[in-house]
């Protein structure tokens, strides 16, 4: 416990005059407006072969280079990865409800016991 207690307090006299700039306010709003406008590029354009690598293997259209560009600037590679994570994610359960049950099977039926006597 003491190592653990001493590890912080050193970790926190090294960065008590340090302020991560890219947490602020202002900051945060200018990462959001670049993941709003990339993400609203890749839903426009939908219709385009993807052809650029983003993480967590998201695939976008050249067109949105520039708008995946700013989004990456503006925001820490940590933020970008956990919002390609989410957009992925809501992308794939969205298709999944959108696929009209054309995919999803029926009521799930569980095995039945093959004798009367549980003894």
């Amino acid at each position: 416990m003491a190592a653990a207690a001493a590890a912080v307090e050193s970790y926190a006299s090294t960065k008590a005059d340090k302020i991560e700039t890219d947490v602020l306010l202002k900051a945060r709003e200018a990462c959001y407006k670049g993941r709003d406008a990339f993400y609203a590029c890749l839903d426009n354009e939908s219709n385009k072969k993807p052809t650029e690598i983003a993480s967590v293997g998201l695939l976008y259209p050249i067109e949105c280079k520039k708008s995946r560009q700013d989004f990456v600037n503006h925001c820490r590679a940590s933020w970008v990865k956990h919002f390609d994570r989410l957009y992925c994610k809501n992308k794939r359960v969205q298709r999944l409800l959108d696929d009209g049950g054309q995919t999803r099977r029926g009521p799930l039926s569980l095995p039945q016991p093959t004798s009367g006597s549980f003894t």
